[in-house]
């Protein structure tokens, strides 16, 4: 190759590296979280304890999909969803997000535990273990809504929204944000959904509610009578005991990221701690294993390296070259 053309190739080369590392390392880390209040689903089973859950419906839910979905209970989520979640959810698999793991969630039964709920203002609280810019929105079943029945797009109010937020500020391991519930009487659900704004993902959660009368008071299991008992959601400690046996994201892990914990007093501790290797089927479906950084980092900085190397090598030899031609 004449000396002109190997020096237009490393520059090219050269000039690629470091677009290729600002690229790589402006990838989006993974958000995660779920309804905290009105305690979600996947959140009352963890509660309970996912060796052994106290309640039916938590029980036939570990049946049908194991106990990690549990301890995974802040990875409801469609890594590339972009808005099109009618689209890329089928009905019958909204609490799932129609993922396997969690297909205990999707389990039509009138006795999960509920939060008692009445008409008017509400303050939701959603747990983060993740922020990230991006919009909530929560829906509400349609009076008439039978929780015997798989729970299809059209049992939900999808042109009332009972709240939307956009970018609100985590605080305490929380986002905390107002809405308006409408009249309803008995067993509701709340569906809720985070779109993400600097990512396509999304994350969605399930919230079983009971208007007026007691929480207890909302429906017996498709082939039983218990009554449906109070919801009640995983303390602190309870998580923290758990996150271990996690494979998704807990206070700013999974991204590389401490400053991404949801409560400012972990992001210290959490940046000092070796960063766990993800395993997650579903951090894998968008690459966003923990490793992914590291990876993507290091091989841009080796990219870069070598294109330097390619670069000095090339200026030797056309210095050469003059010399040679000089002579």
């Amino acid at each position: 190759m004449p000396a002109r053309r190997r020096k237009v190739a490393a520059l090219t080369a050269l000039g690629a590296a470091p677009l290729a590392l600002t690229a790589l390392a402006a990838a989006p880390a993974s958000a995660h979280g779920t309804m905290g209040d009105p305690v979600s689903r996947v959140s009352q089973c963890y509660a309970e304890g996912p060796e052994s859950p106290k309640s039916d419906a938590c029980r036939a839910a570990v049946a049908a999909g194991g106990t990690q979905a549990l301890y995974d209970w802040n990875g409801i989520r469609i890594g590339d969803a972009n808005g099109q979640h009618r689209t890329l959810i089928p009905d019958g698999k909204l609490c799932s997000a129609n993922n396997e793991e969690f297909k205990g969630l999707d389990l039509a039964r009138a006795d999960w535990p509920a939060t008692r709920v009445s008409a008017g203002s509400y303050t939701f609280k959603y747990r983060v273990t993740a922020p990230h810019k991006g919009t909530f929105k929560v829906y509400v079943t349609k009076a008439g809504y039978d929780p015997a029945h798989p729970l299809a797009w059209s049992d939900l109010d999808l042109e009332h929204p009972v709240a939307t937020a956009t970018d609100p500020v985590a605080g305490g391991g929380f986002y905390t944000f107002s809405g308006t519930l409408p009249e309803r009487s008995g067993k509701q659900l709340l569906y809720a959904i985070w779109q993400r704004s600097d990512s396509p993902e999304a994350f969605y959660s399930c919230s079983d509610v009971t208007f007026g009368g007691s929480s207890g008071s909302g429906g017996t299991t498709a082939g039983g009578s218990s009554p449906a008992p109070s919801a009640s959601a995983p303390s602190d400690e309870q998580i923290e005991a758990g996150a271990d046996k996690s494979t998704v994201e807990h206070h700013g892990h999974g991204d590389a990221d401490a400053s991404t914990s949801a409560d400012p007093t972990t992001a210290a501790a959490a940046a000092n701690e070796p960063k766990e290797a993800g395993t997650s089927e579903n951090l894998a479906e968008t690459g966003a294993d923990d490793r992914t950084p590291y990876l993507a980092m290091g091989g841009a900085a080796a990219l870069a390296l070598g294109a330097a190397a390619l670069f000095a090598s090339v200026r030797r030899r056309a210095t050469g070259d003059g010399g040679r031609r000089g002579r």
